[in-house]
């Protein structure tokens, strides 16, 4: 019941992310720091396993007979198998373990009777939302229900996840920072997961990165690259960032610094029409060409919300939108103000996110995770980051103007323009560039002059 509990927790805490008022620094119960509930997940484990390689466990109580003759089996498969899980979710928990050829490996095993009880959780998730509804007509929240029945089964499937895990690291092996651990098909099922084991920091752990001297604002460059990449060019998006989920590390082959991207169970894909209405929005909000924002903001669904639509997706507020969100940097009243507003807007906000398409509410779930990385690493939206969105965007947007053309002069006046858009980008990026230098040598001679020379 608790695990039941906590997994409904995750989902009702989504439709509160995806109001885009992240609140930073929560401190959330983890039941999994229960030495009780990790004792029981351990011996739950050793059961999964042999039930779905050996095809012979019902229920097997713990320290019997029964139960020794299938943990030895369990040295068939492993060389090594640690009982203690690396980390625990309401889904699923992670081993390491060892191979008879050497290999180091991930094991990701689903926990007994989820796949039975799921049907339960929603239903109890659904009877909750009813009663909510009936307790305060003002507030809509059936589209929770709906997305848990759409995207729970996915998540219990391991093999959907594999699969996800193979199909973004074709997508995006142009990027050398990017890692997706390897996955071992010949002993994964729909519940126990094998793959490559990798070991890393988690990327909101600013103290290992400093130990391992890795530059905080280049891991927060590369994460923007990387799921620009994925909404905007590819409109297939890992929406489950979380700092556990997404690790750093430096290669200990090279010395490059990686990102590894853990945990494909949840994937967003985007139909075209949505992706291309979304590349639109962000260049204007970018541009700040306020006509082109409320025209496709209200096209992918906001209608007269628009203005809370937008100050939803950028974490802004309204007045920073107008002014531009690549030109004011985010302050500390900013933040607050979003903060103490966002309980006058709950009804406005449950309105807004039954009217967007579903595609949305992952979207909204996924920027806010990134957000709050951001914030632990201290490195929020900047400049540079903004046009980094923007080159995938004028990508995206010629990609598919050449896709629907067939005429040779007009692919290359479509490529022509593309180049000289992203050529602007890089001189404006190039200007913001040479002000930043500029202010700090003056900053720097400004210290110089008032400080007196050591004697």
């Amino acid at each position: 019941m608790a695990r039941r509990a906590l997994k409904l927790a995750s989902w009702t805490s989504m439709a509160l992310a995806a109001s885009g008022f992240y609140l930073y620094r929560n401190k959330y119960l983890d039941l999994n720091d229960f030495g009780a509930v990790r004792v029981g997940r351990a011996v739950a484990t050793t059961a999964v396993i042999s039930y779905d390689y050996l095809t012979s466990l019902r229920s097997v109580p713990y320290g019997s007979e029964e139960y020794l003759q299938l943990r030895s089996k369990i040295h068939d498969l492993f060389m090594s198998f640690d009982d203690a899980p690396l980390g625990a979710a309401s889904l699923a928990q992670v081993h390491k373990a060892v191979l008879h050829d050497g290999r180091t490996v991930a094991v990701k095993v689903q926990h007994p009777k989820v796949q039975a009880q799921s049907s339960k959780d929603i239903l109890l998730m659904e009877a909750l939302v009813l009663a909510v509804k009936q307790l305060f007509p003002e507030f809509e929240f059936m589209w929770l229900v709906d997305e848990a029945k759409k995207n729970l089964p996915l998540e219990l499937d391991f093999l959907n996840e594999g699969r996800n895990a193979e199909k973004v690291a074709q997508m995006l092996k142009h990027f050398d920072f990017l890692k997706v651990p390897q996955i071992y098909w010949e002993l994964s099922t729909k519940r126990v997961l094998l793959m490559e084991f990798v070991d890393g920091g988690q990327v909101n752990d600013r103290d290992y990165m400093e130990r391992n001297k890795i530059d905080v604002n280049e891991i927060s460059r590369h994460l923007g690259k990387m799921y620009s990449e994925m909404i905007f060019v590819n409109g297939f998006v890992h929406c489950d960032p979380h700092p556990g989920n997404v690790l750093v590390r430096k290669c200990p082959g090279t010395g490059k610094v990686e990102i590894v991207l853990l945990d494909h169970g949840l994937y967003q894909v985007l139909t075209e029409e949505f992706r291309l209405d979304y590349c639109h929005l962000w260049q204007s909000l970018i541009w700040t060409d306020m006509k082109s924002v409320k025209k496709y903001s209200q096209r992918l669904g906001a209608g007269d919300l628009y203005p809370l639509f937008t100050c939803m997706l950028t974490a802004r507020s309204w007045d920073s939108v107008n002014r531009g969100i690549g030109q004011t940097p985010v302050t500390a009243t900013e933040d607050s103000e979003i903060r103490n507003n966002a309980a006058n807007y709950l009804p406005q906000i449950s309105r807004l996110l039954s009217l967007v398409p579903r595609q949305m509410l992952l979207i909204f779930k996924t920027n806010d995770l990134l957000r709050g990385i951001e914030a632990a690493l201290g490195t929020r939206a900047s400049a540079t980051s903004f046009l980094n969105m923007s080159r995938c965007c004028i990508k995206a947007l010629a990609a598919h103007k050449k896709k629907n053309t067939h005429s040779f002069f007009r692919r290359a006046q479509i490529s022509l323009s593309e180049a000289f858009n992203l050529w602007q980008i890089n001189l404006h990026e190039l200007v913001l560039r040479v002000k930043g230098l500029r202010l700090a040598s003056w900053v720097l001679a400004l210290l110089c002059w008032l400080l007196p020379a050591p004697h």
